[in-house]
C-alpha cells in the first residue's frame, strides 16, 4: 500500500467514517460478470455482521477472527446501472453506476500495456471511443515479496475520447469487438507491465520457491533500492536544481563546463543513475577534414532507450521515437558539416526502465561517405535535464513479485476469461524459450485454481515477427517460444492468436493493435460464446515425406487454404536432409495440402515453416485472412 493511501485508510478508520473495506476493484463504475455467481468480499471488525445488497438481493456475512468476510451474489443477466451497498456497524458503503456484463483480465508485458494513443489509427479510434459501457480498470505497476490482499490503486474509467487514449490498445479493440458482438457492457481489468517475464506473474509455490524466502528478497530489494536512490540523488545534486528549459543545448556555443563524462555505450543506470527516468543529453566533438565534410557522413549513435533527437553543429540530423532496441545510423549531409571540429548532440528521452545510449560499441561510429568507419565509443559529455526517480528496476523480472501485488489481490473476482500478450522477455535464448513450454501452462492452471474457475478461458497472442538479432541459421529463440505457446493449446479452454503477419521486423512493439484485438475477439466469440466463425489459421494435421518432396495436410480453420497476397506459391518453408542442414524450399497449395520441395535437398526428412524470429515472409493463411502458426516436424 502506498504511503498516501495507507494514511487515508488510517484516518478513515480513526474517524469511524467508513464501512467494511472492499478490494479496490470494487468501486464506482465497476463491471460485474454476468450469468455466474458474483463473489463479494472484504474486511471488517472480527465478528462484525456485514450486509450486502445488489439488484434486489440481500445477503448477510459474519467477519471471521481475522476480519475477513465473503458472500456470493446470485448470477445476474447483463444490465445496469445498479448500486452495490455494503453495510457493517461502522457505516454503509455505496458503489454507484455498477454494470453487469463481460469482464476480462488483460495481462502481460508491453504489447498488452501499449496505449491506444500510440497505436495505428490512434486519432480515429480515440475520436470514436464514445461508449460508456466499455470500462477499464488499470492496475498501477506494483510489486511485493508476499501475496497482497489489496491493490495499490486503480479506478474504473468509462471509454470516451478524453480517456480511451490511455487504455491498452489491444484490450480496447478486443472490448470494442465484444461490445458489437454481444451488446452488453464490457469491463477490462488491465494488469500489465512492460518487459515483464512470466516468472514475475506466477506465484512462488508454482515455481517451487519458498514464500518466506521471497519475503526476505523483498526486504533486501527495498534496502538496496533505498541505497541506490540515495546514490542517484547525490549524482543529481551536482547540478543543484534541474533547469526548466533545455532548449539550445544542441548548439556548439552552449557550454558543457558543468557536464560530466559518461561511458558510451552503456545505460545511465550502470553509471550511477539508478532508477532515473526523464531527459538527458550527450555531447561529443569529432574532427573531419575538408574532403570528408564535403562528402557527408553516416553517424551511428547506437541503440537509445527510448527516444532520441540528434544534431550536428546545431542542425537536426535524425530522430527516432520509442525504439529502445533499434540501432540509430543517420545520414548527415555536407550542409550540416564543416572542416575541423564538429559537435554531436543527442537528446535522450527515457520513459521507464533503462535509459541512455546502449548496444554494441561498433554501433557508435562516424563514417565519411566512401571512407572508413571510425569508432565513437568511450567518454562522452553528459548532462541531465529532467529526472524522475523510479526504482522499479528489474522487479518485473523477479519471480512472483508482480503476481503478489497485481494478480493475487483480484482473486476471486468473477471473470469471463483472460487475454494474455507476453513472452518477448522469455525469448532471449533457446533454453528460456523452451522452459516456457512448462511455465506457461503451469501459470494458467495456477490462475484458474486461484480464481476458482477451473475452466476459465485463457486466450493469448503468439509472438509477432521481430528481428531480435538473437537468431542464427537453424536457431530461433522466438520460434521456440512460439512453439511453447502453441503446445499450451493442449490445455482445454485455450486459444491462440497468430500475429506473425502483423509484426514489425524493426520494432518489438508493432502498432497494428486493432487487428490483434479483433483476432482475440474472434477466439472469444468462438470458444466462449460458441459462434460458428473462423477464429484461427491453418493447423498442420500430417506431414509425409515422399521422395524429394514433403506434403503437409492442413485443417484450414476456414473454408480453404490461401496465400496472403494471392496465388498458390507459399513462402516460409524449409527442408533438411539427413545432414540436418535446412535449405529454403519451394511450396505450393494443393487442395487442403501444401507440397514442399527444395533442389538442395534430395531426401528430405525434416520440415520447418516460419522458423525465424522475424517470420513475416511466411504467408500461408486461410480464406478468412488468418495466418498459420510457425511449426516444425523435427525436435532438433
Amino acid at each position: 500500500m502506498t504511503r498516501r493511501i495507507a494514511i487515508a485508510f488510517l484516518l478513515a478508520a480513526a474517524c469511524g467514517s467508513h464501512a467494511a473495506e472492499l478490494p479496490r476493484v470494487f468501486a464506482d463504475g465497476m463491471v460485474l460478470q454476468r450469468d455466474r455467481p458474483i463473489p463479494v468480499w472484504g474486511r471488517s471488525t472480527p465478528g462484525a455482521r456485514v450486509r450486502v445488497a445488489f439488484a434486489g438481493h440481500r445477503l448477510l456475512a459474519t467477519a471471521d477472527a481475522n476480519g475477513t468476510w465473503r458472500v456470493a451474489l446470485p448470477a445476474q443477466p447483463a444490465g445496469g446501472p445498479f448500486e452495490l451497498r455494503v453495510e457493517d456497524a461502522a457505516g454503509t458503503l455505496v458503489l454507484h453506476d455498477v454494470l453487469v456484463g463481460e469482464v476480462w483480465l488483460a495481462s502481460g508485458q508491453s504489447n498488452m500495456e501499449w496505449p491506444l494513443s500510440q497505436s495505428d489509427d490512434a486519432a480515429a479510434a480515440i475520436a470514436s471511443a464514445n461508449d460508456p459501457w466499455i470500462r477499464n480498470f488499470k492496475i498501477p505497476k506494483s510489486w511485493s515479496g508476499t501475496p497482497q490482499w489489496q491493490l495499490q490503486g486503480g479506478s474504473w474509467v468509462a471509454a470516451s475520447p478524453d480517456t480511451a487514449g490511455a487504455f491498452s490498445a489491444v484490450a480496447y479493440h478486443f472490448a470494442s469487438e465484444l461490445r458489437r458482438a454481444t451488446g452488453v457492457p464490457v469491463g477490462i481489468i488491465d494488469s500489465s507491465w512492460g518487459g515483464s517475464s512470466i516468472e514475475a506473474w506466477t506465484d512462488a509455490p508454482t515455481q517451487g520457491l519458498d514464500v518466506a524466502a521471497s519475503a526476505a528478497v523483498e526486504e533486501r530489494l527495498a534496502r538496496e533500492d533505498a541505497e541506490a536512490l540515495a546514490s542517484t540523488r547525490a549524482h543529481l545534486q551536482r547540478w543543484g536544481s534541474l533547469p526548466a528549459d533545455d532548449a539550445g543545448w544542441q548548439s556548439p556555443a552552449s557550454s558543457t563546463s558543468d557536464w560530466v563524462e559518461l561511458k558510451v555505450p552503456g545505460l545511465w543506470e550502470t553509471a550511477g543513475y539508478v532508477g532515473m527516468d526523464g531527459v538527458a543529453w550527450y555531447r561529443r566533438n569529432i574532427t573531419l577534414d575538408a574532403a570528408e565534410a564535403r562528402a557527408g557522413i553516416v553517424l551511428g549513435v547506437g541503440r537509445i532507450d527510448d527516444s532520441d533527437t540528434t544534431w550536428i553543429n546545431g542542425v537536426q540530423v535524425g530522430q527516432t521515437l520509442m525504439q529502445y532496441n533499434q540501432p540509430r545510423a543517420y545520414a548527415v549531409p555536407a550542409s550540416a558539416l564543416r572542416a575541423g571540429e564538429n559537435t554531436i548532440a543527442v537528446r535522450v528521452v527515457d520513459t521507464g526502465g533503462g535509459g541512455g545510449i546502449h548496444g554494441d560499441a561498433d554501433e557508435v561510429f562516424v563514417q565519411p561517405v566512401g571512407g572508413t568507419r571510425r569508432p565513437l565509443d568511450g567518454a562522452w559529455r553528459f548532462r541531465v535535464a529532467r529526472a524522475e526517480l523510479n526504482i522499479d528496476g528489474d522487479k518485473n523480472q523477479r519471480p512472483a513479485l508482480l503476481y503478489n501485488a497485481m494478480i493475487h489481490p483480484l482473486q476471486p473476482y468473477a471473470l469471463r476469461g483472460v487475454i494474455w500478450y507476453q513472452g518477448e522477455s522469455n525469448a532471449f535464448a533457446v533454453p528460456n524459450a523452451r522452459a516456457y513450454r512448462t511455465q506457461f501452462p503451469a501459470m494458467i492452471r495456477q490462475w484458474r485454481s486461484q480464481f476458482e474457475q477451473p475452466a476459465m478461458p485463457f486466450l493469448w497472442v503468439q509472438l509477432a515477427s521481430f528481428g531480435s538479432g538473437s537468431d542464427a541459421p537453424g536457431i530461433s529463440p522466438w520460434s521456440v517460444l512460439r512453439e511453447s505457446q502453441s503446445a499450451t493449446l493442449a490445455l482445454p479452454g485455450t486459444a491462440q492468436v497468430v500475429a506473425i503477419d502483423i509484426g514489425d521486423p524493426l520494432d518489438i512493439h508493432p502498432r497494428n493493435k486493432r487487428e490483434v484485438g479483433r483476432r482475440l475477439s474472434l477466439a472469444a466469440r468462438h470458444q466462449v460464446f460458441g459462434e460458428p466463425i473462423a477464429y484461427r489459421g491453418p493447423t498442420p494435421l500430417d506431414i509425409a515425406f515422399e521422395g524429394r518432396q514433403a506434403r503437409v495436410a492442413f485443417e484450414s480453420g476456414a473454408a480453404r487454404l490461401a496465400v496472403r497476397g494471392g496465388g498458390d506459391s507459399v513462402h516460409g518453408f524449409e527442408l533438411a536432409g539427413p545432414d540436418r542442414q535446412f535449405h529454403p524450399a519451394q511450396a505450393r497449395l494443393d487442395g487442403g495440402s501444401v507440397v514442399v520441395r527444395s533442389d538442395a535437398v534430395a531426401t528430405p526428412v525434416a520440415l520447418r515453416y516460419g522458423w525465424r524470429d522475424d517470420a513475416g515472409s511466411a504467408d500461408l493463411a486461410n480464406d478468412a485472412g488468418l495466418p498459420a502458426s510457425p511449426f516444425r516436424s523435427d525436435d532438433w
